[in-house]
């Protein structure tokens, strides 16, 4: 898989789950409405999706805006798992676990598209 590959795929995660968790929210007497924070994965998405045309010219900087935005997103997403998991909140779960995932992914094929283009710049 390319690495723009890879990023789309996370960006999109990182969009749609925020937006299908905050339009489906269902109150409850200890919360009553939805956090804005709850966006936060959405906005870092949508900083991917924007670095993905860069990162299908093989724009170096791009590259590493991605990697770093990617990280805080892989990083920031723990605390919301461990909330859902404690709330015992199954589709939570599930959807934290999928932008972890997709996130993961797009890391490792960054990092392998590095080590790659150090090979070849030695070479």
């Amino acid at each position: 898989m390319k690495t723009y590959q890879a990023n789309l795929i996370n960006s999109l995660a990182l969009i749609l789950m925020p937006l299908w968790s905050y339009f489906t929210y269902e109150a409850t007497a200890d919360k009553p409405e939805q956090s804005i924070t709850a966006l936060i994965p959405m906005f870092l998405g949508v900083i991917l999706f924007l670095c993905s045309g860069g990162l299908k010219k093989e724009n170096k900087t791009i590259a590493h805006i991605a990697v770093l935005v990617t990280l805080i997103a892989i990083l920031g997403l723990f605390m919301p798992l461990k909330a859902a998991i404690a709330d015992d909140r199954t589709l939570s779960v599930f959807r934290v676990c999928l932008m972890l995932l997709t996130g993961i992914l797009a890391m490792i094929t960054f990092i392998r598209s590095f080590i790659e283009n150090r090979k070849r710049k030695s070479s």
